[in-house]
């Protein structure tokens, strides 16, 4: 199964960034992208790849565990860029080195569950990808990214992590985009909330960021 953690916006947040790039979907080229799903939307904080059944349960164990050292904190999305020709992307603003020191903490307990995320070579960078640009097609992207340059949501706490599932399409039909599963949520600090069991959340709480331990 293909897996990665992420951060997923709220639903406030979804439907404000759904409503900035109204406009920005009407540009000319706009229409030969491969727009992402608004219910699969997330800040992705690792990529791991196919990860064997039988390293989830010690897999889930080291991100909640990493999950408890770390304190919710405030972002919200903002801005646009790109990857060369090839993706679109809004990012984020607030306390970005607290997504990327837990971005840290999720690498290192994937790293020891058995499933070591890929492209761990490259900084983190907080992105939300908003489109793709299909093989067949030649979109000049930065029009684009101007167009929602000026684009800032409203804050909110990110107080849990998610580990997600990539199902890839299986329709046949070209431009298909991937399902996304969240197979466990993980909530940031320490505090057990009342009703959660192991595993199904702390609260807010906090410690030292860094490995899973």
């Amino acid at each position: 199964m293909r897996l990665f953690t992420a951060v997923l916006p709220p639903p406030a947040a979804v439907a404000e960034l759904t409503a900035a790039l109204a406009p920005v979907r009407r540009l000319p080229g706009a229409r030969d992208l491969r727009w992402t799903a608004t219910d699969g939307w997330h800040l992705t904080l690792a990529f791991l790849g196919e990860v064997p059944d039988d390293v989830r349960p010690e897999l889930d164990e080291r991100l909640a565990r990493a999950a408890r050292r770390h304190e919710p904190h405030t972002l919200r999305l903002a801005g646009a860029g790109h990857f060369g020709d090839s993706a679109l992307w809004t990012g984020a603003e607030g306390d970005v080195r607290a997504l990327s020191h837990l971005a840290g903490s999720v690498r290192a307990a994937a790293r020891r569950a058995g499933a070591p995320p890929a492209g761990e070579q490259h900084a983190f960078l907080a992105h939300l990808t908003l489109a793709r640009t299909p093989r067949s097609a030649r979109v000049p992207l930065r029009p684009l990214v101007d167009a929602l340059a000026a684009f800032q949501g409203s804050s909110w706490s990110v107080d849990t992590l998610a580990l997600v599932a990539s199902v890839p399409p299986r329709s046949g039909v070209p431009g298909e985009q991937p399902h996304y599963d969240t197979l466990a949520v993980f909530p940031l600090g320490r505090t057990q909330r009342p009703g959660q069991g192991p595993g199904q959340g702390e609260g807010p709480g906090g410690g030292p960021a860094g490995a899973d331990g």
